[in-house]
């Protein structure tokens, strides 16, 4: 996978955007203003979601958020290829989203990528990886610092490195 003029481009300008324009304005009241910019830059966001001022997002384009979905403080966000929330996902503080990697089996260690997709009520606790190519399952919640590496099936808990089944998440009414 080679990155193209255009998306370099892009990615030059959205820094700048982000530096001048979307860090410097933390308070949750600017989330409107942050949503605004990325939505500029070709994100997917829906009512009541949103991204943190201190998120990093390396490709808006690439970005798609459902209701009331959003992407917490110090969160890395590095969507070569989409990273898409369903509804009502959380994704916590300091973790890592990542979409592209190189193929170690090729001796010029190409560039490769693979979307991200959270499912509807995903829950990523905070400081968790979540590799390339993985699906999070619609009410699946990932516990802090775990790595993820494998799709995670519906209605689950699962933790540590790597990520394996803790317990089946049963909602209380």
């Amino acid at each position: 996978m080679i990155l193209s003029k255009k998306n370099k481009i892009g990615r030059f300008i959205w820094n700048i955007v982000y530096a001048l324009l979307f860090r410097p304005f933390p308070s949750k009241i600017f989330s409107p203003w942050r949503s605004f910019l990325l939505s500029l830059f070709g994100a997917k966001l829906k009512k009541g979601s949103g991204v943190y001022a201190s998120c990093k997002i390396w490709a808006p384009w690439n970005l798609e958020l459902g209701e009331n979905s959003w992407l917490g403080p110090q969160v890395d966000c590095y969507n070569v290829a989409l990273v898409k929330l369903g509804n009502n996902c959380t994704v916590s503080q300091k973790s890592y989203l990542c979409t592209a990697s190189h193929d170690i089996y090729d001796k010029n260690h190409t560039l490769i990528a693979a979307p991200i997709i959270l499912e509807d009520n995903a829950w990523i606790a905070a400081d968790v990886y979540i590799n390339m190519g993985v699906t999070i399952g619609q009410g699946a919640v990932v516990g802090a610092r775990a790595s993820v590496y494998k799709d995670v099936e519906p209605w689950i808990v699962v933790g540590g490195n790597p990520a394996k089944f803790i317990k089946k998440r049963e909602m209380k009414n």
